[in-house]
This record gives structure tokens, C-alpha cells and sequence, in this order.
């Protein structure tokens, strides 16, 4: 048996015998949630304050309170602050080393609060916090891909669906489809943030508090819009934790797929773009290589954190209410989930900035392929009133023409496209190329050159 003094007296004297090595290993959390000590400090601080204004201790007990928080949190900061497994958390950890500090107002600090609403409050600060980084991560990348945008407004590439060259499109709108989802994330990380802000403090184990404490002013001391209106749900609620891994989790899949593009064109076979060597590493034995490593490592981050998320949702379905020891397994899932956020977004911004889109591949790529047989179509339908399905027949029979004699389809003679209909006119050949292509869609939302201008300005306002 450990002989584990301190601990039981932190847990008062219910317990005439500490725990076993094995209990207090898979009792303690200080390993990981000892991240979360600035806001515990922080809530205990304006804890303090408020139960000195409603008088339920001394100011001068308050003082001491808060000045010896202070000098806690210092010796964190200074990396000297001795923490101990055997008070399992960083909330036992920063009670018991504030009295040792100030001695016995420190123990006035828990009245009207318990462990309960101290942690749920705690993580809510962290996790509103690490919104609020997911948000300006998001919009640092969406600069950048903006300006990538703007630089590319004219720049032809192909656009694909099923991997197969579809149509003509511009570099700058492919640029500006992302800045749509992440623009997305960025919304789901402020609603989530709004739908957070609320304050656990004071809701006590589950019941509240008999003391006449005022969650009011912890609240708005905490940047809280309000106090949560329900012990119950105070003290058990993790929708927070799990909003946030979620908008987490589609942010890391619009970042994947982003970076699956970027090891795809940045290869041999595309040459679409090429990747600096800040986010490319060679080979050991392979001397001509220059892998996108951090592409591949943002490609991979959204395992972890759809794993977060999995495994929280698991820890948290079958909980009755109100509190159980099972929600301690909430922060792993979610501190780990947030710094692989974060590194993704930051390498992934970092990229963009730096790579170079190469025209010449770009465009040549965007001609093959009979990536035109579209223009052509609705040239048909415009121009010979034909209905639009009689097009898209004539057109796939032109495009099996110019497979056959191994051309593209603007390589067709005005006379070889006659024998498919003979009213095709050499106007045709107007809307076979890839410039003339993307100029024609002009739809809003669409790939012409001053469509994706329009749209680089209505985000250049919005980031502002």
C-alpha cells in the first residue's frame, strides 16, 4: 500500500487508507491535465473574489487567495512547480501548494464550489480558448489561400471529378473552393464558441450551493455571456467538448483533401505545382526525391482527431446524470486533438504561402482529355437549337472521332465534324479553347476570371 497522507487528507476523513500504486495510477490525471492549470487559477481567482463580495469570506482571506494564486501560476510558468501524482489533478495539486503558501485561507477557497463544476468550468475555458486559436488559424490560411487565388484569377488548370479531367477551370477558383470550407469551419468553430460560453461555476457537485454565492459575477468575471442554468447538466455536459472536436474533425477532412491535391500535383506525373523545401524532406537512399512529407502528415492528422471524437462520444453515451469518474477520459482526446489542429493548419497555411502553381503543366493538362466536350455541347444547343440531350449524343460521337484518330477535339476539321451534324459551323472552334472555356462561365459562383476576382474581394472584406 502507498502511504498516501496527503492525498486523503484532500479527500477528508472518509478514507482511513491511501490507494494502492494501481488505483492512484488509474486515478490520476495531473500527467495531462496539469494544461489546463491557467484556467483553474484564473476561475479560482474570480471565485475568490466573488465570495469575498457576497461575504462569504473576509477580503483579507481573498486577498491572500488571490495573491497566493498568483505565485502558483508563477512557479508553473518558471517550470518549477512540484507536481505529485498522489493529489491526482491540477486541482489538488494548485489547492494544496496554495497552502503551503498561505496556509489556512487557502482552505476557504473550495466553499460554494466542488471539483464537479471547478474541472467542467476549467476545460470550457481551455476548449473556448483553443475556438478561438482554430479561428485565427483558419482565417491566417484563408488569407493565404486568397492571395493564391487572386494571383491565379486567369491561370488554367483542369477541373476533375472521379480523378478524370471534366472540364477547364481556373487556379484561382480551384483556390477559392477552399477558402469556402474552411470559411465553413470557421463559422462551426465561432457558433460553437457562442454555444459554450456559458459558466458551470457554482453549480457545486450537482445541486448548486446552500451559500448565497453570485454566479453572475464569476460569469461575466470569466467572459461568460451567462451562468448555465442547470446544476445537473453544469456538471455533465461535455456537448462542448465534442462540438468542438467535431467542427475539428471536418476542418482536418477539408484539410486532407487538400492535402491528398497537393501530393498529388506536387508528383512527377502532374508537376501542377511545386512544394518549397521548408515542407518537403528527401529520401535516404534516393537522391532525386523530394516528398510532400507535411502534406502527408496533415493527410494523416484527421485519423486522430475523428478518433477524439469517436472516443468521447463512446465515453459519453451511456452516463447517467450527473457526474462520473468516466468524463476524466474527456481531455486526452481533446488535447490531443486540438495541438494536431493546430500543427495541420499552421503547415498547411505555410505551404500554401509558399508553393508555385507551374501554368504550362497546368494548362496542357487542361486541354487534354476532350476537357471541352461540355462548351461544345451547349455550342450545339445555343447556337442549332438543339435539345440539350441530341447535344450531348453529337458531342460523344465527335469525342469518339477524335479518340479514335488519337486528336483532341479542336483538331477535328470542320468537315470531319460535319459527317457527325452537318450544321456545325466553324464558329465552333470559338468554344474549344481552354481560355475561351472558363470565360464563358460566368455564373455566379462559377470559374471565369472575374467571377473568382468578385469573389477573392468579398473575402478580402470578410478577413479584414
Amino acid at each position: 500500500m502507498t502511504d498516501n497522507k496527503t492525498s486523503n487528507a484532500m479527500w477528508g476523513g472518509r478514507f482511513a487508507a491511501g490507494p494502492d500504486a494501481i488505483m492512484e495510477a488509474i486515478n490520476a490525471s495531473i500527467d495531462y491535465d496539469k494544461r489546463l492549470a491557467a484556467q483553474d487559477i484564473t476561475a479560482s481567482r474570480a471565485h475568490a473574489r466573488m465570495l469575498a463580495a457576497t461575504g462569504i469570506i473576509t477580503d483579507s482571506d481573498a486577498t491572500a487567495i488571490r495573491e497566493g494564486l498568483l505565485t502558483v501560476l508563477s512557479e508553473i510558468e518558471e517550470g518549477g512547480f512540484p507536481y505529485s501524482k498522489a493529489l491526482e489533478d491540477i486541482h489538488m495539486n494548485v489547492e494544496a501548494r496554495l497552502k503551503e503558501i498561505i496556509g489556512e485561507p487557502a482552505g476557504r477557497l473550495h466553499t460554494g464550489r466542488s471539483r464537479n463544476d471547478q474541472v467542467a468550468t476549467d476545460f470550457r475555458l481551455w476548449v473556448r480558448d483553443q475556438c478561438d486559436a482554430a479561428a485565427n488559424g483558419l482565417e491566417a490560411l484563408m488569407r493565404a489561400l486568397v492571395e493564391q487565388a487572386e494571383a491565379g484569377a486567369d491561370m488554367v488548370m483542369p477541373g476533375f471529378t472521379h480523378l478524370q479531367v471534366a472540364q477547364p477551370v481556373t487556379w484561382g477558383h480551384h483556390m477559392m473552393a477552399y477558402v469556402e470550407m474552411f470559411g465553413r469551419d470557421l463559422g462551426r468553430m465561432r457558433d460553437a464558441r457562442v454555444r459554450m460560453n456559458e459558466s458551470p461555476l457554482g453549480a457545486a457537485a450537482l445541486a448548486g450551493t446552500s451559500f448565497p454565492i453570485d454566479r453572475y459575477a464569476t460569469a461575466e468575471a470569466l467572459g461568460f455571456k451567462r451562468p448555465m442554468a442547470n446544476s445537473l447538466d453544469a456538471v455533465s455536459d461535455r456537448d462542448f467538448a465534442l462540438e468542438f472536436l467535431s467542427a475539428s474533425s471536418i476542418c482536418a477532412t477539408h484539410l486532407s483533401r487538400f492535402a491528398e491535391e497537393l501530393v498529388i500535383w506536387s508528383s512527377a506525373q502532374f508537376r501542377f505545382v511545386t512544394l518549397s523545401d521548408r515542407f518537403s524532406t528527401g529520401s535516404s537512399i534516393m537522391p532525386q526525391k523530394k516528398n510532400p512529407d507535411a502534406a502527408e502528415l496533415i493527410r494523416a492528422k484527421v485519423g486522430r482527431i475523428n478518433g477524439a471524437l469517436v472516443a468521447l462520444l463512446t465515453v459519453m453515451k451511456g452516463l447517467p446524470l450527473a457526474y462520473s469518474k468516466d468524463m476524466q477520459e474527456d481531455k486526452e482526446q481533446v488535447f490531443d486533438a486540438a495541438d494536431s489542429l493546430m500543427l495541420a493548419l499552421a503547415a498547411m497555411e505555410g505551404m500554401v504561402r509558399d508553393m508555385a502553381p507551374n501554368p504550362d503543366s497546368l494548362r496542357a493538362a487542361a486541354g487534354a482529355g476532350f476537357s471541352t466536350a461540355t462548351d461544345l455541347a451547349d455550342w450545339l444547343v445555343r447556337e442549332l437549337n438543339m435539345p440539350f440531350r441530341d447535344a450531348h449524343h453529337v458531342t460523344g460521337a465527335l469525342v469518339k472521332m477524335a479518340e479514335d484518330k488519337g486528336v483532341d477535339l479542336p483538331d477535328l476539321s470542320i468537315e470531319e465534324m460535319k459527317t457527325v451534324h452537318s450544321d456545325i459551323k466553324p464558329e465552333v472552334y470559338d468554344v474549344l479553347g481552354v481560355d475561351n472555356s472558363v470565360a464563358s462561365r460566368a455564373s455566379y459562383g462559377g470559374t471565369a476570371p472575374d467571377q473568382v476576382r468578385a469573389q477573392v474581394a468579398r473575402w478580402r472584406n470578410i478577413l479584414k
